[in-house]
């Protein structure tokens, strides 16, 4: 098992937020199923937070 960091930004508008919800579009499960099809690896993400629908995230440290 490997551990990888990502830092990211999204724009939150046409999703239901972070966390995965069955039949909502979120990013949790759009970054996982990128990840699977990158890499063919069915993976799991952990996020330090989480946000609600709508919300945006900006990167604004390293």
């Amino acid at each position: 098992m490997r551990n990888i960091k990502l830092v990211i930004e999204y724009d939150g508008k046409e999703f239901n937020g972070w966390q995965k919800q069955p039949n909502k579009l979120n990013i949790q499960g759009t970054i996982e199923r990128a990840i699977e099809q990158i890499t063919g690896e069915k993976i799991e993400l952990s996020a330090s937070g989480r946000t609600d629908s709508g919300v945006h995230a900006l990167r604004t440290s390293s």
